[in-house]
């Protein structure tokens, strides 16, 4: 009883949600500027190249890509140290008075496929026609991850033609194969570790202005990145003898793959309320409704219940609380009338933080019980160090940001369920986070990966907004950067 009755007025009140106004209104030319870069970036379809060298059509590609950043970013690729880095990765650092405490943006020029018919999975515009329209960019990497990465050049751009330069050395990396976990960024990171380069602070992709976000709130929620879980990939495999199908055993190779695949699903991984997840409750608190806000203010106290009342409200809060997989490739036989002598399923797990890879892979092996079964692991790396939230100077400067960006938002961090880039560089840096600062309702956060992919012109220039803030702001620029 005690469990339903929270959860119930949590529904009651999740039912009203609306979405609420994302800010201040950004420059007007200053938006419509970023949108029209934006467009002609999304037309050079970039797709994340397979692994290997690159193909003579790839290289053309970003090559081409390069050449239309530095057209369109002219000062910031005069006054910065270009290198490429991995197949595709661009390395740029912006020299300051002090090569102390530097910042690094990151930002990816990938981004995922579409179907050769796109138009029917459901996409109202050409995936990379950098349609403009209804106030919006439309196409493939508007938020992923490009859109992101225009902000921050058109920040700079317009910081070194108003005559600014850095206090700290100021580097940017802007990724080529992010989307297929990002060999670009290893190299660029083992550069910048052989250089002795320790990054102050880091800024990627990642948590966003979101609205439509949190049961009862009704202002736009700005959540940061503190840290990002995990990821794994595993093959469960099943082998029989086969033959025809006519004559099919009691138990196959694919029935007895299927057993176990429900029993993953059947036994999801406890629950763990971290300490991020914690701040990011009693953040928003203040700010949502009363029966809600009761349960929230004294998260801290109530990890045990919250645990079993977070997961019941919605895929997204519930993969915050608990290691995750998702199992999604399927192979068995090559023929309908053949039976299948291996099935294979390809489970994509993402580890909470504060758990490990060794962990969850105890766990899937306890649920599935079945030594026929066997699982083999793809690749693995655990969850991210947890960067200073707090009263930290650099948690303070990019809610600062946030604040002349966004007024009406509500800055708190989370764990990002994603993978990015910046797990790469969390060993050379002690301050990692994670957010892109672009207004998204759900829909828009729903889209990324999938059709109708874009951003609204005025979070671009909000945007803006929030990038000459941060870069501007005393965190990034005191006196004595090694007295921060």
């Amino acid at each position: 009883m005690r469990l339903r009755r929270p959860l119930r007025m949590l529904k009651r009140a999740s039912a009203a949600l609306t979405a609420a106004p994302t800010g201040q209104a950004p420059d007007v030319r200053q938006a419509q500027r970023a949108a029209e870069h934006l467009a002609r970036l999304v037309r050079i379809p970039t797709v994340t190249p397979p692994p290997g060298p690159l193909s003579k059509s790839d290289a053309a590609l970003f090559a081409a890509y390069r050449e239309e950043l530095e057209a369109l970013y002219p000062r910031v690729f005069a006054a910065a140290e270009v290198e490429t880095t991995g197949r595709a990765g661009l390395l740029l650092r912006v020299p300051g008075q002090f090569a102390e405490r530097p910042v690094l943006l990151m930002a990816h020029q990938d981004v995922v496929p579409v179907p050769v018919d796109w138009a029917a999975e459901g996409w109202e515009h050409p995936p990379f026609d950098g349609v403009i329209a209804g106030g919006r960019v439309h196409g493939r990497g508007t938020l992923d991850d490009k859109g992101a990465m225009v902000v921050a050049l058109e920040a700079l751009e317009s910081l070194l033609t108003d005559g600014w330069s850095p206090l700290r050395d100021l580097y940017l990396f802007f990724g080529g194969d992010e989307e297929s976990h990002g060999a670009a960024a290893v190299e660029a990171v083992r550069l910048l570790e052989e250089r002795g380069v320790e990054p102050w602070m880091v800024l990627d992709e990642g948590g966003a202005v979101a609205t439509q976000a949190f049961p009862t709130l009704r202002r736009p929620m700005a959540v940061i990145g503190a840290s990002e879980k995990g990821m794994m990939t595993l093959r469960l495999a099943v082998e029989s003898l086969g033959g025809h199908a006519s004559t099919p055993p009691r138990q196959s190779a694919p029935g007895i793959l299927a057993h176990a695949l429900v029993a993953i699903e059947d036994k999801p991984f406890p629950t763990a309320v971290h300490d991020v997840t914690i701040e990011m409750l009693e953040g928003v608190a203040p700010h949502v409704a009363r029966p809600m806000r009761a349960l929230l203010k004294r998260a801290g106290r109530r990890r045990s219940l919250l645990g079993r009342v977070v997961p019941r409200l919605g895929p997204e809060l519930a993969a915050m609380v608990r290691t995750t997989a998702a199992i999604t490739q399927l192979e068995g036989s090559p023929a309908q009338n053949v039976l299948a002598t291996r099935a294979t399923a390809v489970i994509n797990v993402r580890v909470a933080v504060g758990s490990t890879c060794d962990e969850a892979v105890a766990h899937l092996r306890a649920a599935i019980d079945d030594p026929r079964v066997d699982l083999e692991i793809l690749e693995a790396s655990e969850p991210s160090p947890v960067s200073p939230t707090g009263d930290d100077a650099r948690w303070r400067a990019l809610g600062a940001a946030v604040s002349a960006s966004y007024p009406d938002a509500v800055t708190v961090p989370y764990i990002m369920l994603a993978a990015s880039d910046a797990r790469h560089v969390a060993r050379i840096s002690p301050a990692v986070y994670r957010f892109s600062p672009l207004a998204m309702n759900k829909a828009q956060r729903e889209a990324i990966h999938g059709p109708n992919e874009s951003v609204e012109i005025s979070a671009l220039g909000a945007g803006v907004t929030f990038y000459r803030a941060l870069l501007t702001g005393d965190a990034l620029g005191p006196s004595d950067p090694a007295a921060s």
